[in-house]
């Protein structure tokens, strides 16, 4: 399973193995789905059933962290929350392989819009279902997944940005100064606090409104071992100290479910510090990407980097604060 493999990955090469998947005919449907990462289609089957298939990026997951994904999406719908389960194959297990290796997954596909959050009792109503999906993750452990750590992942992905010389040199000392900073100032934040499996990617587009049945929590690729607050943060509209009515609401749902550590709010901002320096190291591996490239075009540009550590400076303040 190479890189190669997946750039060279066409509709026709996905249909046949989807096809061979299901063990059913397909028809010629291949519509592409927005992904930075994976490459996801929309298909159908001869009977009319569309389907999504998501084809893994080689080696972001392996196969042990996939599975562990999809145990939690499963232990969320064993307790009835509403999630979008991999599909069963006939081989008994939720992934297969295609010709050259490549990893996938088949889903059923369910309509739905982004949630509009427009009233206090919206704000409750996400609180209890965040609330739900961490008593199901607390169920259960994922060593297999990322641990959304500054002493460890954080620290990783600043080393991986520096050493890989993916920041040009006119910038390269200074941040490595600020994320230091950072990362000193934040550490022991992280101590002695709970760390459960969490969704970990939980902003607005991944909740869905469906007509008639209510909310749909998708899309659970980014899955880590961490913090709760981490799923509540993402979903604010400023930063906390702007936010800080919308944080009560979800909390006020939250807390009617299960307990919260209300101490780790101050995590809130350097969270948002360490999904910037997450996302500069992501980046930096699909860079040879063509999506990537037309979607980034100014990557790791002097005019980029002088962006990034201006936010990672803002991020410095807040943090101090």
């Amino acid at each position: 399973m190479t890189a190669k493999n997946f750039d060279n990955l066409t509709p026709d090469i996905m249909i046949d193995a989807v096809e061979r998947a299901l063990g059913c005919p397909m028809l010629g449907l291949a519509a592409p789905l927005p992904s930075y990462i994976n490459r996801v289609y929309e298909f159908e089957t001869a009977d009319k059933q569309r389907v999504i298939a998501k084809f893994y990026r080689p080696g972001r997951w392996t196969l042990d962290a996939i599975e562990a994904e999809h145990r939690f999406v499963a232990d969320c719908a064993a307790d009835d929350i509403p999630v979008i389960s991999p599909l069963i194959l006939p081989n008994g297990k939720t992934l297969a392989k295609s010709d050259d290796g490549i990893i996938f997954t088949v889903f059923p596909k369910r309509f739905g819009r982004e949630v509009e959050i427009n009233d206090d009792d919206a704000w409750r109503r996400i609180g209890m279902l965040i609330a739900r999906i961490h008593l199901a993750g607390s169920r259960a452990e994922a060593p297999e997944r990322t641990l959304l750590d500054p002493r460890s992942t954080t620290t990783n992905q600043m080393r991986y940005l520096l050493d890989g010389n993916h920041i040009t040199p006119m910038f390269h000392d200074e941040f490595e100064g600020v994320v230091s900073e950072i990362l000193e100032i934040i550490d022991p934040l992280f101590e002695d606090i709970e760390y459960i499996r969490i969704h970990a990617d939980l902003h607005r587009a991944n909740i869905l409104e469906r007509p008639d049945e209510g909310l749909m929590i998708i899309d659970f690729d980014d899955m880590m071992e961490g913090p709760p607050i981490q799923d509540l943060w993402l979903l604010l509209p400023e930063h906390i100290h702007e936010s800080r009515r919308e944080l009560d609401l979800i909390l006020d749902g939250y807390t009617q479910l299960r307990d919260f550590e209300f101490e780790t709010i101050r995590l809130i901002e350097p969270l948002r510090a360490m999904r910037i320096i997450y996302f500069l190291s992501w980046c930096s591996t699909q860079m040879n990407d063509y999506k990537f490239q037309h979607n980034f075009p100014d990557w790791g540009s002097d005019v980029f980097w002088r962006r990034e550590i201006a936010d990672l400076k803002h991020q410095l303040e807040l943090i101090k604060k």
